[in-house]
């Protein structure tokens, strides 16, 4: 496999128009696309995306940030970007605001290159990315010691996110050995991540088959 390992993004859109710019400009990504919020939820259910593209006005006569908590329901660590022409700037604020709110607003006419940099953005700083870090801060404040159940979760948890994020940067076949010497732990222990990766679906099996199925050492 020569491909690289690329994000999952949900796109909610009804107009063909938009969708085919968003195919062109975010060429390389994994992109599914429904027309409404409520398929959108039916799809998240089905598979959580590692960012939701969220269009303000959709088909049946649904508006998307009606449909931002609910999505924060059913995939709290997933960045939104709600893209609109029609909302104001009170609209936008609300969008913004909140623990389950959209991460960022873009207006339409939408500039290609903001939307290229919102993405990366979005991808490389919320997310697991965001989780990590809200969970060392808990960690910090509850005064988690360093052998805890809990602080392995989250070391866990970081070193997957870390991996994923070298995963993109690299085409091919994954090197377990180099990986493992890198995040100083077993071979085992990185088959297990990959593993976790492939089962969550932000990594194709393709990438490493050899992963599923392997016993993991804990």
């Amino acid at each position: 496999m020569n491909e690289r390992v690329l994000a999952n993004i949900l796109i909610v859109e009804d107009d063909p128009a938009q969708i085919r710019l968003y195919a062109k400009a975010l060429r390389g990504y994994r992109l599914t696309c429904v027309a409404n919020g409520t398929t959108a939820l039916e799809q998240i259910a089905k598979h959580i995306p590692d960012l939701i593209l969220l269009d303000h006005i959709l088909a049946g006569g649904e508006k998307g940030t009606d449909f931002l908590p609910k999505f924060k329901d059913a995939a709290a660590h997933v960045p939104i970007i709600v893209i609109s022409g029609t909302l104001d700037i009170q609209g936008k604020l609300q969008a913004l605001q909140g623990s389950r709110s959209a991460h960022y607003v873009i207006e339409k006419p939408v500039d290609v290159q903001e939307l290229k940099a919102t993405v990366h953005r979005a991808l490389e700083e919320g997310g697991l990315d965001e989780t990590v870090r809200a969970l060392q801060s808990l960690e910090r404040a509850e005064k988690i010691e360093q052998n805890d159940p809990e602080r392995r979760f989250t070391e866990r948890l970081s070193r997957q996110n870390e991996l994923l994020k070298q995963l993109r940067e690299a085409a091919g076949k994954p090197n377990i050995t180099h990986l493992a010497a890198g995040f100083n732990v077993s071979r085992k222990t990185i088959l297990r991540d990959l593993h976790d990766l492939i089962q969550r679906g932000q990594l194709d099996a393709a990438v490493y088959p050899d992963a599923m199925g392997k016993e993991s050492d804990g």
